[in-house]
């Protein structure tokens, strides 16, 4: 299993390209599904997630193509999809364990085919994440839907029947999924609560430019007019503010000055606005967005996640990792999943100076200096955050379990090499070697 080494203590400076967005890109596959058509998707991540999600669509029938291509100058990926007849109309267990995100077959395939098989999704490391809004709307629009022996068995006879939803939480899982799903069902769809994220409204886009009829999309509630059929249309994938705001944290917590590349303002207007309230330097370039902390003697800042267009809870550990080089306390409150602080353990072993309260909240006070350790990543998100303390500490830190990173950041290493880090990726078959 690899592993990542990084020796602290370098100021990053620099330029980063911003890959495509993930969690834009994997529902956008998963909407090729809705067409017999060919639907291309441009800047599109290199990442475990993705293959994970090609890998099922394939086993579904379709036909895949992947082509080298290139983004204001940038190596970038573009992939064709085409689903004419699907093969099989079961997503298996093996494939959905992998990714979660597996479920967003369930809209499609149930609204081209009047019937779908998902496996439930298993357990996450960052809480329970239910399936009951998906299950509940597609009820509503005329679904029969069973659990079978832990799978989700859904059919409709005819069509799916546009009808008024609401959800009782802004799940952006549920918003993408109905949203599919409503694209060939007969009538109208609305969704009240509907999530706002950018990714929404990229998904959106698709849809549109592939002929579905939606509006509302960035507002808490989106109509969806169904219609016969849709068709193929070649799309960019936004770039992903995830990934952007991560960077942005590493940019301050070294001191540093990196420009990134392909960023989006106005997708990260509450992380950049924290960004400058710590005494960072944030301003919008020609090719993106700088963030310059040289010389930043930072102050600690309350952060509190909530949805769009609030503070991401897909950054809270990257700036709660932050604070911890900041001057004074900070006050961390996640609103949107539980345990979603197992990273703290792990930054506590490196010198971080944290008390956890429940599961909700956490108490950051900056420290002198962080010392290299070897840790253990946990989810996605939170092997980023002992990245960045990696960066800063004294030492070197070893971030094992590192498969959690290649989900959603493209070349981490090679990105942060650029800027100046000191940084190397181990493989198991590297330290059989040295032995």
């Amino acid at each position: 299993m690899d592993k990542i080494k990084i020796t602290g203590g370098n100021r990053l400076e620099g330029k980063i390209f911003i890959s495509g967005a993930k969690n834009a890109a994997l529902p956008l596959i998963c909407a090729s599904l809705l067409t017999k058509d060919t639907v291309t998707l441009t800047n599109m991540p290199l990442l475990s997630d993705i293959k994970s999600m090609n890998d099922l669509l394939e086993q579904l029938g379709t036909q895949i193509d992947c082509f080298d291509d290139f983004v204001d100058g940038h190596s970038t990926k573009t992939y064709s999809y085409r689903t004419q007849e699907a093969t099989s109309l079961t997503a298996p267990y093996d494939y959905v364990r992998k990714m979660r995100a597996s479920y967003y077959v369930l809209g499609p395939l149930l609204a081209r085919y009047g019937e779908v098989q998902v496996s439930l999704p298993g357990g996450c490391a960052i809480g329970a994440r239910p399936m009951d809004i998906h299950l509940s709307a597609l009820e509503q629009m005329g679904a029969k839907v069973e659990i079978i022996n832990g799978y989700i068995n859904a059919k409709v006879k005819g069509k799916l029947k546009g009808c008024h939803i609401t959800f009782h939480t802004a799940s952006v899982g549920a918003t993408c999924n109905i949203m599919m799903a409503a694209t060939l069902a007969q009538g109208t769809t609305t969704i009240e609560n509907a999530a706002k994220e950018p990714e929404i409204s990229d998904l959106a886009e698709l849809l549109t430019a592939m002929g579905a009829k939606v509006s509302g999309q960035g507002t808490s509630t989106i109509t969806i007019e169904g219609v016969k059929e849709l068709h193929g249309v070649a799309h960019k994938v936004i770039p992903d503010r995830i990934e952007a705001g991560s960077y942005a944290a590493a940019a301050a917590i070294t001191r540093g000055k990196i420009e990134l590349i392909n960023a989006q303002t106005q997708t990260l207007q509450c992380p950049l606005q924290l960004l400058r309230d710590t005494g960072v330097k944030v301003s919008e370039t020609a090719n993106g967005i700088l963030i310059d902390a040289t010389n930043a003697k930072l102050s600690g800042q309350d952060i509190m996640t909530d949805y769009y267009p609030g503070f991401p809870t897909d950054l809270q550990a990257q700036f709660l990792a932050l604070m911890l080089t900041a001057d004074g306390a900070s006050m961390v409150t996640e609103t949107i999943w539980e345990n979603r602080f197992m990273h703290v353990p792990e930054l506590l072993r490196m010198g971080a100076n944290i008390n956890v309260h429940g599961h909700a909240s956490a108490i950051v006070r900056g420290v002198k200096k962080l010392s290299g350790a070897q840790v253990m990543a946990t989810d996605l998100r939170a092997s980023f955050a002992l990245v960045l303390a990696g960066l800063v500490a004294e030492g070197e830190t070893t971030v094992n379990r590192v498969y959690h990173l290649d989900r959603g950041y493209e070349r981490l290493e090679e990105k942060l090499k650029g800027v100046g880090a000191k940084i190397e990726r181990i493989s198991e078959s590297d330290e059989l070697a040295a032995e």
